[in-house]
């Protein structure tokens, strides 16, 4: 199956915020050439003492940024991931998604794999055939396949963001 025929695709490598910061200036670039682009990007909080680094999730389209942190951790994990955070970005950019031309979201991870966080704006992504660009955990690899078996896998390097896009059948 060519990219062609694949509109949905993965940026793969082990820089999670290498890769935020080339789907954020990815989206900056292609929004300058007239592409509708719905979606967010994640950005850490930096605070090295945590072992995550959920921080924000910034909406493309408006540079909103909604918060996807919790101060505490919760009692068993040590996580920081605040779910309400990112249920409140998806809910905020899901309207978008129809009226796009591409749809870039931060990541798959242990939320969308129990079909929360940022899952419906996957799902609407779908429905609505839109092009789709995102990262996935590794962890949640097997949840992703489930998903979308048939996505492009892209190297992390703008080159190969740019032929995936100009192989897409209709662009803006």
């Amino acid at each position: 199956m060519g990219l062609a025929a694949r509109p949905i695709a993965v940026v793969e490598g082990t820089d999670s915020e290498g890769i935020q910061a080339l789907l954020a200036a990815t989206a900056t670039g292609w929004r300058t050439g007239s592409a509708r682009i719905a979606g967010v990007t994640a950005e850490a909080h930096g605070r090295p003492e945590r072992s995550c680094s959920a921080g924000v999730l910034r909406d493309i389209a408006t540079g909103e940024r909604f918060s996807i942190h919790l101060e505490t951790t919760p009692e068993g994990t040590t996580c920081h991931l605040d779910a309400a955070g990112v249920e409140a970005a998806c809910a905020h950019l899901i309207g978008q998604i129809a009226g796009s031309d591409l749809v870039i979201l931060s990541k798959f991870g242990k939320l969308e794999a129990m079909g929360q966080g940022l899952f419906p704006a996957f799902e609407a992504a779908r429905a609505a055939g839109k092009p789709l660009l995102t990262t996935v955990s590794e962890k949640h690899r097997d949840a992703w396949e489930a998903f979308a078996p048939e996505a492009a896998h892209l190297e992390a390097e703008p080159a190969a963001l740019a032929a995936w896009w100009l192989r897409l059948p209709e662009q803006p």
